[in-house]
């Protein structure tokens, strides 16, 4: 089979790391692969290594940044010319199979109706607002070529309102949790932390719902009780939002936290950094559909506290394997940590458990059989 991927980003986050799985797995089962991205950067370069034909070209990815008058005919203009691109593309390759992940890229389903190919659409996100691009989405991933494939059962409900059930299937992201059993790690040492601390720590885009700020907050209620707790946010903002880092730095400097804080860009050496924590925070304060940080987290034995809401709710079973945190009161959500801050034994023992629900239901195994079903199933 001849399949075309298209991908909204060239970075090695989340989704990017679900469209190097699907990609590696389709050159496994023998399929000619031929991934199409607008920039270049880690992924491309990482695909090109596996041998995987890379296309560098503008898809008119859909942003918050060209919600206007201006930016909407901006993304008209684009997507036409990426549309005529991949027509022939698809026309010169023998696509039989179009796979777009995520729902900024929209142009995949345009020359799959266009050219009568099968398209299989990766849903990674629960968009809310604006409430018209979410109707315009539902419209498209009701198109008769289009087969969606979610990442948890939020997701499912969110899109349901207009989308057809039967037209979604639920496929949780796999994790290859072998990948995490090396407990070695030299970050603490790195970045200034002492072996003995207790370390609370979180990793994500800084974006302004992924909760670096709700993170700062219940950083400095707990520091008030366990003033040697140190606490580390792991991530780069999207280019654009870097005036978030500056929202950041006033929590910190207004709340006293710069001995206890430490703020590192985006690292490759995930295992390594995640082998660091004592606790790892999701503080998300829109619903985070199914977010792969924490069933890496989980995976390396770490117990994982979340906010209550979105995909992250199906990944653990509270009060075994992870907690759930409130949204927006820091002082509940400092509360629910503690007992996790004053007891190793408690710690080590949902980090256990965290590890043995990432391979009973979480698995690299069990995600490959299922999406290989769908990529090679007969329309």
């Amino acid at each position: 089979m001849r399949i075309l991927f298209l991908h909204s980003s060239s970075d090695l986050y989340g989704a990017s790391k679900i469209l190097l799985a699907v990609t590696e797995l389709c050159q496994k089962n023998l399929h000619k692969v031929t991934i199409v991205l607008s920039e270049n950067g880690e992924l491309a370069h990482k695909l090109q290594q596996n041998g995987a034909e890379v296309v560098i070209l503008d898809l008119g990815i859909l942003r918050r940044q060209y919600l206007s008058v201006q930016g909407l005919l901006n993304r008209t203009i684009t997507i036409y010319k990426a549309y005529k691109s991949l027509s022939k593309l698809c026309k010169e390759r023998q696509i039989d199979l179009i796979y777009s992940n995520t729902t900024g890229v929209i142009v995949g389903i345009f020359v799959a109706a266009h050219q009568k190919i099968h398209h299989l659409w990766h849903v990674h996100e629960i968009i809310e607002k604006p409430y018209p691009l979410f109707r315009f989405l539902s419209y498209l991933l009701n198109k008769k070529q289009n087969q969606t494939i979610v990442v948890s059962e939020a997701v499912k409900t969110h899109w349901k309102k207009y989308v057809a059930p039967e037209k979604i299937k639920v496929l949780y992201n796999g994790v290859d949790y072998w990948l995490f059993d090396n407990k070695e790690t030299n970050f603490r040492a790195e970045i200034g932390i002492d072996k003995e601390a207790i370390v609370v720590g979180m990793m994500g885009r800084v974006h302004f719902w992924k909760g670096q700020d709700y993170f700062l907050k219940i950083a400095s209620i707990l520091h008030k009780t366990f003033p040697k707790l140190i606490f580390v946010s792991v991530g780069d903002a999207f280019p654009g939002y870097e005036y978030l880092y500056d929202n950041l730095n006033t929590i910190i400097q207004e709340e006293q936290l710069q001995e206890v804080v430490k703020q590192v860009k985006y690292r490759s050496d995930i295992v390594n950094v995640y082998n660091a924590f004592d606790l790892f925070v999701l503080p998300s304060l829109l619903p985070d559909p199914a977010p792969a940080v924490v069933t890496e987290a989980m995976a390396c034995g770490i117990p994982v506290a979340i906010t209550k809401q979105g995909g992250a709710v199906e990944m653990i079973e509270e009060n075994v394997s992870g907690i759930l945190l409130p949204l927006n009161n820091p002082n509940e959500a400092a509360a629910k940590i503690t007992p996790l801050i004053q007891d190793a034994v408690v710690r080590k023992k949902m980090g256990t458990q965290a590890r043995i629900r990432i391979e009973n239901h979480f698995s690299r195994t069990l995600f490959n059989q299922k999406i290989i079903e769908l990529i090679e199933q007969k329309q």
